[in-house]
This record gives C-alpha cells, structure tokens and sequence, in this order.
C-alpha cells in the first residue's frame, strides 16, 4: 500500500524529478487537465473533489512514510491546485501557460490564508490546502482575466 500511497503522493513520480518538484507537479497537473479537461463541469468537478480526497489521504501516508513534514516529493497537491485554476478554462496554449504561470505565483507567494494554513495546518490536510487556496485564486484571477480579455 505504501507504493500505491507514494505513486499517488508523487504525481507518479513527478515529484522525484530534480529541481523544483511543485514546478514539475504543477506541469503533471497541465498534463491531466488535457486529458479530462473536457469534461462537463459536474463530472470535472466530482472527479476534482475525488482527487482531493485521495490527495489528503496519500499526501498525509507520504508523510509518514519518508518521515519529514510536508516533504517536497510531495506534489499530489500542486496537481490539485493547478486543475482547480484550470476549471473551465478554454483548451488555448496562451491561457494553459497563464493558468501554470498563475498558479506556480499564488503557490509560492501564498496569501492569506494559504500562508496561514501552511503553517498551522499538518497532515495530509495542511499539505493539500494551501495548494487548493493558491488554486483558487488563480481560479479566480485566471477567468477575470478570460471574462475581460477574450479567450
């Protein structure tokens, strides 16, 4: 079970690649949305919800299971948050790069209160929150931006 837990936690291993696994997370992340992006917004978001779920569960395993809080490998949370920016977002590169772009910005800067939940929230929970927060903002900001410029 402990494989299972850490393919899921790891974004299939997304998060071992070198440098900055969220970067690498958030890329996976790009990459499943090509593949259900189409789907119709109940059956999207029943699967995000879904995910999010798995996600809490295998983020908190993998955590206990390599022994470090919140460990960078770790990136079934930044999957998460870049398909919740990418919620109902037209398939056109310049806003699959602004949606990654977005997302990768309000993950690393996290405002109020994904800063607050990162610090005070532990487990697969803490893990998977301010990713979700970080997502939608750029969820937000990311259709404003649609509704005003055209996609």
């Amino acid at each position: 079970m402990d494989r299972l837990y850490m393919f899921i936690a790891t974004g299939a291993g997304s998060g071992y690649l070198p440098g900055a696994p969220g970067t690498w997370g958030s890329l996976a992340g790009v990459l499943l949305w090509l593949a259900v992006g189409r789907l119709a917004l109940a059956p999207y978001l029943a699967m995000l919800l879904s995910l999010l779920v798995i996600g809490v569960i295998a983020a908190g395993a993998a955590e206990k299971i390599v022994d470090r809080p919140d460990p960078g490998l770790v990136v079934i949370d930044e999957i998460a948050g870049q398909l919740i920016v990418l919620t109902g977002a037209p398939l056109q590169l310049p806003v699959l790069i602004a949606a990654f772009v977005l997302f990768r910005f309000f993950d690393i800067l996290k405002p109020f209160p994904a800063g607050w939940l990162d610090r005070h929230i532990h487990g697969g929970p803490g893990i998977m929150l301010d990713d979700v927060v970080a997502g939608l903002y750029g969820l937000l900001v990311l259709q404003t931006g649609i509704h005003f410029l055209g996609a």
